[in-house]
């Protein structure tokens, strides 16, 4: 019985995705609005978007999630957590991942550009008698402060700290934490500058 349930979620969520126009637009926040955790208002969900565990979203309000994006956050082990901020903006084709019982905390004010990889969890790779897809994942979280812009291309793995005001440069792969007003890029990420102060 669950597995027809499923295929049935499965099938309306993919029919959901891909309602054109404004009416898709207008559909897609009506219904995600009242099936996620919490929700604020403005919800802007562009075509072809897949939210996966809903139920442990937590989003704030004037959210746009651009075309082909993807929020992930079911309960494969563990307990998942995804938590987004007021005024953020993903452009598309971006997946932020916390399945596997990850946890990803994004700020506020936050602008992510196309083809970002924000993933909470990896693979465990230890043994090397059984193959890595056999030996599970490793649960981390992922902090990203507000105001931080997210350059395309970027990577951002496990257990890192983004600081507030900072940037992170297209194509990045960040492994480590990111001070606050830094610019970092490169792979691994390293520091570029430091922003310059408004003084008034």
């Amino acid at each position: 019985m669950n597995k027809v349930f499923n295929e049935i979620i499965t099938f309306f969520r993919s029919l959901l995705a891909w309602i054109p126009g404004k009416s898709g637009l207008i559909i897609r926040s009506f219904i995600y609005q009242r099936c996620i955790q919490s929700c604020g208002q403005a919800l802007v969900i562009q075509i072809g978007c897949n939210l996966r565990g809903v139920k442990n979203m937590h989003i704030g309000t004037h959210l746009h999630l651009g075309t082909y994006c993807q929020l992930l956050a079911e309960k494969i082990q563990g307990n998942s957590t995804l938590i987004i901020g007021d005024n953020c903006s993903l452009t598309s084709n971006v997946m932020i991942n916390a399945d596997g019982g990850g946890k990803i905390i994004i700020g506020n004010d936050v602008l992510i550009a196309p083809n970002v990889v924000i993933r909470a969890c990896n693979h465990n790779t230890s043994r090397t008698d059984i193959p890595i897809r056999q030996q599970g994942h490793i649960i981390g979280e992922i902090i990203i402060q507000d105001d931080v812009w997210i350059g395309a291309n970027a990577v951002i793995l496990q257990n890192v700290s983004i600081g507030k005001g900072s940037i992170i440069a297209a194509g990045a792969v960040v492994s480590k934490d990111v001070g606050k007003y830094t610019i970092v890029g490169g792979v691994p990420a390293k520091l570029i500058k430091h922003r310059q102060k408004t003084i008034n």
